[in-house]
């Protein structure tokens, strides 16, 4: 039966629901950057959220100084009590140098950021800006367990696009390498990041407590990192995953820079450091040849599912993008998380006095340029 529960608790998607739930009393981190700026994607991310009237929206924005001011400009046009945090200015930089926490920038980074300055909410709901079908019900659902017991909820839906089926760095390199590992070891932790039907979704709520014992990875980690926390500190009982139907993203090349490949080294570093910290000893030696078998029978299922659908299906390209996710697999580098916010050395004031100096200074050299051309200053075509 489709709803059938996991070892996490499960909601699913039965009668399209749009639960009551406690909107006015949670704070919703929406990470941007400039490939989002007046794009269709995030405008009707940011059109539906106004219908949900959420007590604060954090928008930590990663863009160049030169369309930061008119990104916040547009930003603040939309019905919402909108709060930009701007991530890449030259005194949030040196703030975080200064406290040897600068190191690599990326999404990960940015939520953390974002995160520090919603400690106070009762609850916290972060999800992308790129979603084309995003409709006003997903803050509710995500919340919805929160208010009935639960500390983290993970948000899950389909990615079947253009008559063929997408996920695809989850369906082909995360789940393949859990039961790669699972059958090597039985831990409860396993288990744990089995039970989520989209891992690498990038929705989640929590509660404000929980939010301040995340140690946040820097980059294409987040998702991973967050579930090791959240078993940490919620636990079986503690979690739910909530069904959000059918989503539309953007799509990445496997290969080049922030494709696919790049990306699950980085989902894979994450997934090995959460695991070791919960008992998991991977033989390194053989894990990548037995996760190219076990995902290779995954392809095998993936197959007759697209023909049962009618849906489009390249074997050969899915074995090759197993084959490219191998050579990434490795033990984890040096741990470069952010600390959770709970011990972290700076003060979140200190991160928004930063972010709004850094802002006004772009703002008025922005409008300086303007003076000197004689007119508006010629930003970026988003």
């Amino acid at each position: 039966m489709e709803y059938v529960q996991e070892q996490v608790t499960t909601l699913h998607e039965l009668r399209e629901p749009t639960p009551d739930a406690p909107t006015d009393r949670a704070a919703v981190v929406v990470p941007m950057t400039e490939r989002e700026y007046g794009g269709l994607a995030a405008e009707r991310v940011l059109s539906e959220l106004s219908a949900v009237d959420p007590h604060r929206v954090v928008v930590p924005l990663r863009t160049p100084a030169e369309t930061v001011g008119s990104f916040r400009e547009w930003l603040e046009g939309f019905d919402l009590p909108i709060e930009v945090l701007w991530c890449s200015g030259p005194r949030v930089d040196e703030l975080l140098v200064d406290h040897g926490l600068n190191g690599e920038g990326g999404k990960g980074r940015d939520v953390w950021l974002a995160l520090g300055q919603v400690l106070d909410a009762e609850y916290v709901v972060c999800h992308d800006a790129d979603t084309k079908t995003y409709d006003r019900s997903y803050v509710p659902r995500l919340l919805f367990p929160l208010e009935h017991g639960h500390q983290f909820a993970k948000g899950y839906y389909a990615r079947v696009e253009n008559n063929a089926l997408y996920g695809r760095l989850f369906r082909l390199f995360y789940a393949p390498l859990l039961r790669t590992l699972a059958a090597e070891t039985d831990a409860p932790v396993l288990d744990y990041l089995s039970a989520f039907r989209y891992a690498l979704a990038g929705e989640f709520a929590a509660t404000g407590e929980l939010v301040s014992t995340l140690r946040v990875q820097r980059s294409w980690g987040l998702e991973v990192g967050t579930l090791g926390d959240a078993y940490a500190h919620a636990g079986f009982e503690g979690t739910a995953q909530v069904d959000l139907g059918a989503y539309e993203h953007d799509h990445r090349a496997v290969g080049g820079p922030a494709g696919l490949s790049e990306m699950s080294s980085a989902v894979g570093d994450a997934l090995f450091r959460v695991v070791a910290e919960h008992g998991v000893e991977p033989d390194y030696a053989t894990v990548a040849d037995r996760y190219r078998s076990v995902a290779a029978r995954f392809v095998d299922q993936y197959a007759v599912d697209a023909a049962y659908n009618g849906l489009n299906y390249d074997r050969g390209d899915e074995l090759d993008q197993v084959d490219a996710y191998s050579e990434t697999i490795d033990e984890p580098g040096a741990d470069s998380r952010l600390p959770a916010w709970r011990e972290a050395p700076i003060a979140p004031e200190a991160v928004a006095e930063a972010a709004a100096a850094d802002l006004a200074a772009a703002t008025e050299e922005s409008t300086e340029a303007s003076r000197d051309t004689g007119g508006i200053a010629d930003a970026t075509d988003p």
